[in-house]
């Protein structure tokens, strides 16, 4: 761990005796597995791509093989890396706290992959997939096929089981992440720009429920003024130093 970051010691106090934890994870906390992110100016997706054209239902519509493709590669990559410590440890803490809730951004399972049950997938998850209509159950992502399967009930094309632009959050998944901010006594805001909606209103929710806010995260974010404390730095270098120093 950096020596220049330093967890104060009413942090740990509080994190040792709170019954109920929430945190939320966003694309930071898989850049430190090498899975790029959407947003960084240098080499984020979005700078390569445009939005509308690889994460929309008009653009998989318009043109089914060209998302079909990008989401294979993301998928294929995604496999290709491991968890890191900040996972591992986020999945230790949630072992540790009586109740514990994770809620990410992030599509690529890798808190599962790290021992995480019953994680709250916000925007959905790469691994599997949907009918493009919404007619039939989510099925798993098994293989990459070159030609893009079809639904079996209604025979439309199936598409990743992600959340795109212009698309409504999963309501139930929404409804336990609100539920989980407002009941958590210390939340953590884990590798998140929060600056994407409503996902970003999820910190400032638990801290007028009563809950202790900590940031952690390489850079100040708009949340950052709001927080109790702010942990500048890598969530894999600072999240297992944070367990072993409650849990030693």
């Amino acid at each position: 761990m950096p020596p220049s970051v330093e967890i104060p010691p009413r942090l740990l106090q509080d994190l040792r005796s709170a019954q109920n934890v929430a945190a939320l994870t966003g694309a930071g906390v898989s850049q430190e597995s090498g899975l790029r992110t959407f947003r960084d100016p240098m080499d984020g997706l979005w700078a390569q791509y445009r939005p509308e054209d690889l994460a929309t239902l008009d653009a998989f519509e318009r043109d089914p093989e060209l998302v079909w493709e990008f989401y294979a590669m993301r998928r294929l990559k995604g496999g290709q890396v491991q968890p890191n410590p900040g996972h591992y440890a986020l999945a230790e803490i949630g072992r540790r706290i009586p109740y514990f809730s994770l809620i990410t951004q992030n599509v690529d399972g890798l808190h599962q992959r790290a021992g995480s049950s019953d994680v709250i997938e916000l925007h959905g998850n790469i691994t599997r997939l949907r009918c493009s209509r919404d007619c039939g159950p989510v099925t798993e992502w098994k293989d990459d096929p070159k030609k893009i399967p079809r639904c079996p009930r209604c025979g439309a094309n199936l598409r990743p089981d992600v959340v795109w632009f212009g698309e409504m959050l999963p309501e139930i998944e929404l409804e336990r992440a609100i539920e989980a901010a407002r009941a958590s006594r210390v939340f953590l805001s884990i590798g998140t720009s929060a600056v994407v909606h409503p996902a970003a209103t999820l910190p400032i929710l638990a801290k007028e429920s009563g809950a202790c806010l900590v940031e952690i995260n390489p850079e100040k974010t708009p949340l950052t003024a709001s927080a109790d404390y702010f942990l500048q730095g890598k969530s894999g270098e600072i999240l297992p130093e944070l367990v072993r120093q409650i849990w030693r």
